[in-house]
């Protein structure tokens, strides 16, 4: 029986993080072959060794995702190698501050994940995008917490990062698709194995909530009763890499479990 990716090459950045981690499995389980890239070695390494005593196939690069130059020669490098890129995901960490008004922020928390955030997904979008391009075929993925919008209060820099990078995967999914490209994005939050108490400090600094307050807090606002959990980020994921998804580009799936509804 063939799988879903079967002969896709895929590129995870942050392919160490909690997400990347997960994602990049369910490509490998589904036949991809899986290029990791991110700041670190270790976590990358720990995941590819996950992958392949699966009898998943992975490669591991430590180079940082904001580097113009070593995301192109890496993009260059893939598709020499591999002989194509099929599927492009960047789920870097953007240093993201929550937790307080926007009037009570300084401008370098509010601007650090804006810049961090556009950056790394217009050069890795953009590495991948010339390449499929040339090959007629591809898809780019892209995630953000849904914040967007404007309609949630205390997220801090989280919205308008997700407005600024969600606008310009919209644009380049309308300037790739007559060439057979396809850009698609998730919307989730709260995924509860990600949730460490290191984590929100990053986020929400000394007076950052517990992971199990968050949880707790995400769930009982949910649809569904739940956080998101990573399977399910995962598997949607998968399922819009592959050719299953041919006529879905330029929209957002919510993987929320209705956090977000609409």
């Amino acid at each position: 029986m063939s799988k879903l990716l079967d002969g896709k090459n895929a590129i995870v950045y942050g392919g160490g993080g909690g997400i990347g981690r997960g994602v990049a499995q369910a490509f490998a389980r589904e036949g991809a072959k899986v290029f990791l890239v991110g700041r670190t070695t270790g976590p990358l390494e720990a995941v590819a060794a996950r992958i392949t005593d699966q009898g998943g196939a992975a490669e591991v690069d430590a180079f940082d995702a904001l580097d113009e130059q070593a995301v192109d020669e890496h993009a260059r490098r893939v598709a020499e190698s591999a002989g194509s890129i099929d599927v492009s995901f960047n789920l870097i960490s953007r240093g993201d501050a929550q937790g307080q008004q926007l009037v009570q922020m300084g401008p370098e928390d509010l601007l650090r994940a804006v810049t961090i955030g556009l950056r790394g997904n217009f050069l890795t979008a953009r590495a991948a995008g010339r390449q499929m391009v040339r090959q007629g075929s591809g898809v780019i993925l892209h995630l953000n917490s849904g914040s967007g919008d404007g309609a949630t209060p205390g997220m801090g820099s989280t919205g308008p990062a997700d407005a600024a990078i969600e606008s310009f995967m919209r644009t380049l999914a309308a300037e790739l698709g007559p060439q057979g490209v396809r850009v698609c994005g998730i919307w989730t939050a709260g995924v509860a194995e990600t949730l460490t108490a290191e984590r929100m400090a990053e986020v929400g600094g000394d007076q950052a909530p517990s992971p199990e307050a968050v949880i707790q807090m995400i769930a009982g606002m949910a649809a569904l009763r739940r956080t998101p959990k990573l399977a399910d980020v995962a598997e949607v994921a998968t399922f819009l890499a592959s050719d299953r998804a041919g006529a879905i580009t330029g929209s957002m799936t919510n993987v929320t479990a209705g956090l977000k509804i609409g």
